[in-house]
């Protein structure tokens, strides 16, 4: 079993970066696909897989555990599935590991965090999202992390990114950290610290 994945290249060269974004709980990849139009990344093939679940309510919604129930249902087996897939993608792109951003939105942004610390990226970024589980000391170098977050949020609550935070500090990440006024959501204020954070680190 893989992921199945909307690709989008860019228009008028080789792609020589990936960007991984990862959907929400109940969304599928379309519902990231758009910012495809709004970033300014010329030289970054952006890719957007599907969870591997199908969401309990939402028709057409997908999820990559269960959160209905409160016990992770799923999580491991999607943590593989997505390891897996992102160490397939140097074969299939040429681009290595080294030259990928991983990010995320809300669900997408805690299995960012989870699989991406543990992995030799380029770096990761949580939107919305929080920890799933508590990081440990690793050997290698934890990659480059950026973390954004409404402080009107209501569906994640504010707490869970300061804990992401401080948790990934606590094992010697390099964490930029953002809270911004607004809610559950991506608004086009965040969309210029992405961009700078891709392109600078």
């Amino acid at each position: 079993m893989s992921l199945e994945f909307i690709s989008i290249k860019p228009k008028n060269s080789e792609p020589k970066n990936l960007l991984v974004m990862l959907h929400g709980w109940g969304a599928n990849a379309e519902d990231l696909a758009p910012l495809s139009s709004v970033l300014t990344l010329p030289d970054y093939q952006l890719l957007f897989p599907n969870a591997p679940f199908s969401h309990p309510e939402v028709p057409g919604g997908l999820a990559w555990y269960a959160l209905e129930t409160g016990k992770y249902e799923g999580i491991e087996e999607s943590c593989q599935l997505l390891k897996n897939w992102l160490l397939s993608l140097e074969k299939d792109t040429g681009i290595p590991l080294s030259r990928t951003i991983l990010s995320g939105f809300s669900q997408g942004g805690a299995m960012a965090l989870d699989i991406g610390i543990n992995l030799p990226l380029r770096g990761i970024c949580s939107l919305s999202g929080y920890l799933q589980f508590q990081p440990q000391k690793i050997a290698s170098p934890v990659p480059p992390i950026l973390i954004i977050h409404g402080t009107n949020d209501m569906v994640v609550p504010l707490q869970m990114a300061q804990k992401a935070r401080d948790g990934l500090t606590s094992i010697s990440a390099k964490v930029e950290y953002h809270e911004l006024e607004m809610g559950h959501e991506i608004p086009t204020d965040v969309i210029p610290i992405f961009e700078k954070f891709i392109t600078a680190t």
